[in-house]
């Protein structure tokens, strides 16, 4: 290819894959929904972007070490700490029930359907046993369902990939070579793989250790050098066995999250920017693979192929994982209905179906299009019909809000009483033990951590929390904890107004969503309170007394909207309003 061939190319696969995701943001849904049939049409219309012409030689390696780093990146959202009751029994056998189940399934009905070599059956099967994070997690965060399905589902997509991917490397080679392996072998050389991977994952999380602990450096160095540090191991791990870089690099993102001294989160913004652009450079490109000749004998029966996986084989890996342990019938249902596929089901069918083309298997080039069918297929019925289901079987979490009041001043105490009062689930979480005994006796609920991990979002458990609402008398900490928490956790994150007077470090140049306006600041509202002002709720009335102020309105349905400097939203009917009283001159005692 030419020089402006090359600039074209590239710059048409970066543009549609950004372009892509826009539109899929826009339109609300999944990225891949866009991305494939997009990747698809521009690779019928357009020879520069095709990857094997574009990266020759190179485009399969670099296809595995972009997919190490989308799988660190997950490895960085894993937390053991979620690994309670019978949740790591249901993952377990979701992985091996999954794989086994799945792969037998899909290889005897790809030989039929497709018109398969066994050995290319037995490929097809292997391919399609993976589901992937950068799939489930969007739709889940889109579901919302139910914390203990959440976690199931997120460790599966997770823990699923590397397995998958180390066995198609198993089964390509025993199929390229075209020699038998007893099970006894078969099983040993997967072991040798897995424990490769695990090996090369320690060697990385203790290098990560030296670069982020010892050396300390700062924050973009830090995470450069993860980066650095990921697509090194990874690749070094791929040399010695193949695609045992994908475990290395779960393993890697494994110890950031839950080695207490890595401090990991403060810099997963930056991977998750880089996910995001690898993964529609991967989709964009894999897909200007797949030609519409390749598909014209094959869409049909791939369709046929992803209705059995989405009827059958899914199913039965539900049930059987399932088995024997407290999850309801309804949850059991959710975790047999999401199974999409994703990336690593693509980079796999992408890599190993060239090499079975060239050694002249039988029905090899019929893989990669029909992959691209089942992704697609899967993708767009579980994005259209998650939340469907997840709502006819109850297992979605409460619509109603849950907000984070971090604060323990009595003030705080008494709007997070009043909250409760109009019916939501608040949580608490404050620094100091007198304010932490003050919403104790209180009988609110108190989220553990240290000051520091609050900061963060790891201490406070901020899952299933809709809104932040950070209110302490510390403008600084308000303003600094408002910048962090909104780059770590998915509510909305809002602060208390500093006095336009202040002398703060930060506060009040920074910006964000400020709470009730510019005369009600935190130092305001204490002393306010301290002169005998209390929060109260109210059904909403045609007018609001004079001296009242409106702190927030809780709707019927339980949403909490909160009067900002910004925004002071309008009361409807059935509506509650959240108001703070004029002061009375009398100081209000501490709540018992």
């Amino acid at each position: 290819m030419t020089t402006d061939e090359v600039l074209i190319g590239v710059g048409l696969t970066l543009a549609l894959a950004v372009g892509s995701q826009i539109l899929a943001g826009r339109l609300r849904v999944p990225a891949l929904v866009v991305l494939l049939p997009v990747g698809f049409a521009a690779g019928a219309l357009f020879d520069d972007l095709d990857p094997q012409r574009l990266l020759g030689t190179a485009f399969s390696p670099l296809v595995s070490l972009a997919v190490a780093v989308i799988l660190y990146d997950a490895g960085l959202g894993l937390d053991l700490r979620k690994l309670k009751g019978h949740i790591p029994r249901v993952v377990v056998r979701l992985i091996w029930v999954g794989v086994l189940v799945t792969w037998l399934i899909g290889t005897a009905v790809a030989m039929p359907l497709l018109g398969l070599d066994r050995r290319s059956a037995f490929m097809l099967g292997a391919i399609l046993v993976v589901s992937g994070p950068t799939v489930v997690g969007p739709l889940l965060a889109f579901v919302r369902p139910k914390d203990r399905l959440q976690h199931i589902l997120v460790w599966e997509g997770s823990l699923i990939d590397p397995v998958g991917g180390i066995l198609g490397a198993l089964v390509f080679h025993v199929v390229a070579t075209g020699s038998g392996v007893r099970f006894r072998t078969g099983a040993l050389q997967f072991l040798a793989s897995v424990g490769t991977g695990l090996a090369g994952g320690i060697a990385g999380a203790a290098l990560l250790w030296v670069l982020l602990r010892v050396l300390r450096l700062g924050e973009v160095l830090g995470t450069t050098a993860q980066l650095a540090a990921v697509i090194g191991v990874a690749a070094v791990s791929d040399v010695l066995r193949d695609d045992t870089g994908l475990i290395t690099a779960v393993v890697m993102g494994l110890a950031v999250a839950n080695i207490r001294a890595f401090d990991g989160p403060a810099r997963r913004p930056f991977f998750e920017t880089l996910v995001s652009l690898i993964l529609g450079l991967l989709f964009i490109s894999i897909s200007a693979t797949v030609t519409p000749d390749s598909l014209r004998d094959v869409a049909f029966p791939a369709l046929l192929l992803a209705v059995v996986l989405v009827v059958v084989a899914r199913p039965m890996v539900a049930f059987l994982s399932t088995l024997g342990t407290d999850l309801p019938g309804a949850e059991r249902a959710f975790v047999g209905w999401m199974a999409p596929r994703g990336i690593v089901a693509a980079a796999t069918a992408s890599t190993f179906s060239a090499g079975l083309v060239a050694k002249g298997i039988g029905g090899a080039q019929r893989i990669l299009p029909a992959t691209f069918v089942v992704i697609v297929a899967t993708v767009t019925l579980y994005g259209l019909t998650a939340s469907s289901v997840a709502r006819r079987l109850r297992v979605v979490r409460p619509s109603r809000s849950r907000p984070l009041l971090v604060g323990g001043d009595p003030w705080v105490v008494d709007l997070g009483l009043a909250l409760r009062s109009a019916g939501l689930e608040v949580l608490m979480w404050a620094g100091l033990e007198q304010q932490r005994e003050r919403i104790g006796r209180a009988g609110l609920e108190l989220a553990p951590g240290e000051l520091l991990a609050a900061a963060t979002g790891e201490g406070a458990e901020l899952e299933g929390i809709t809104a932040v609402y950070l209110l302490t008398t510390e403008d600084d900490f308000n303003a600094l904890a408002t910048a962090v928490l909104r780059a770590g956790v998915e509510a909305s994150v809002h602060r208390v107004g500093a006095p336009r007077d202040s002398l703060g470090v930060v506060a009040p140049f920074i910006g964000g969503e400020v709470l009730f306006g510019a005369d009600l600041t935190a130092s305001a509202l204490m002393r306010r309170h301290e002169a005998g002002a209390v929060v109260v709720t109210r059904p909403a009335g045609p007018e609001v007394p004079d001296g009242w102020d409106v702190l927030f309105v809780v709707r019927r349905n339980g949403r909490l909207d909160p009067v900002t400097e910004a925004q002071r939203p309008l009361p409807g009917p059935g509506d509650s309003l959240v108001l703070l009283t004029p002061a009375t001159g009398r100081p209000v005692g501490p709540p018992s």
